[in-house]
């Protein structure tokens, strides 16, 4: 799909039919007739923007022909099993002398934010600004499913405390791997922030550098919060990996107790219901009572010792 917007007079995003100068073109999972046009209309090569579609495309700054291409790593979530899974996707970005074109092979929120809530002063004719600004937006999405894998951690703890299965574990497991998603994706954002600076062509002013600088502060902060959060849930999965053993143990030594206090009632009637000649205790009316009570005296017995060892 293809849309086209441009900064009007209010300081908003309207949308265009046609392309026009400083005008943004976003597209998302495009159609190769979309793709054929923005290559033929632009004179960008088709195989770059269908590699740019690619899901395993890596960050990275290039400049041809002098247009600059900027590939960035953006958070998602993943909907399973009434869950979330956290990936990243990559979104290309293409300044040209006379517009910009966003590309991504499936929609994010961020562009929708971006669209709906941006500083009246950002204008899509200075480039270079809404660059930085829509790199400085994706680190908030970074922020914000920290935050939300910091609760997913949390609420883990407390069910792992009582836990005798691994399917907790399992999960965390994927949040594990979400973590080593973003920490690679938001490395590879912090080198392009660095080839930005330097980057002749991009010739940033003393604002722009401003930004530029915003956006590699809250990047390396998202970096070590990532680095953080990975460590608390390696401590985390160690530890609760001994504890989910401790208290599979710990069910199989009530199991067995049990079993065993069980099994005194069973062995005296069956000792009992032998064929063989039993004396006064085979022919008094009183016998069954007499066996009951003396189960009962041993299992208690057997029970109290078992507590006392803390077995039971």
């Amino acid at each position: 799909m293809k849309t086209i917007y441009k900064t009007n007079r209010s300081g908003g995003f309207e949308r265009l039919e046609q392309f026009e100068t400083n005008s943004w073109i976003h597209l998302t999972s495009p159609t190769e007739t979309e793709i054929d046009d923005i290559s033929t209309t632009f004179k960008i090569q088709k195989r770059l923007l269908m590699k740019l579609l690619d899901k395993s495309e890596l960050p990275r700054i290039e400049v041809s022909h002098n247009n600059v291409l900027v590939v960035i790593d953006l958070p998602y979530t993943v909907e399973y099993a009434k869950k979330k899974k956290y990936r990243v996707m990559p979104l290309g970005i293409i300044l040209m002398k006379n517009g910009m074109i966003t590309i991504a092979n499936q929609e994010h929120p961020l562009i929708l934010d971006i669209k709906q809530n941006h500083p009246i002063d950002l204008d899509l004719e200075n480039k270079k600004s809404f660059l930085l600004f829509l790199m400085g937006k994706s680190v908030e999405y970074y922020l914000k499913y920290l935050n939300e894998i910091q609760e997913d951690i949390r609420a883990k703890e407390a069910i792992l405390v009582k836990a005798t299965n691994n399917k907790e574990l399992f999960h965390m497991l994927t949040l594990e791997k979400s973590l080593v998603y973003f920490i690679t994706s938001l490395k590879g954002n912090q080198v392009v922030l660095e080839k930005l600076e330097t980057l002749p062509i991009m010739s940033l002013e003393e604002k722009e550098l401003e930004l530029l600088k915003d956006v590699k502060i809250e990047t390396n902060q998202a970096i070590e919060m990532t680095n953080i959060y990975r460590e608390i849930l390696d401590s985390t999965m160690d530890t609760y990996g001994t504890v989910i053993s401790n208290n599979l143990n710990d069910v199989m030594k009530f199991l067995t107790s049990i079993t065993l206090v069980i099994s005194i009632p069973t062995m005296i009637a069956s000792f009992m219901g032998m064929n063989v000649p039993l004396g006064d205790v085979g022919v008094n009316p009183l016998s069954f009572l007499f066996l009951v009570l003396i189960s009962i005296i041993v299992s208690v017995v057997i029970i109290i010792i078992l507590h006392r060892k803390n077995l039971l």
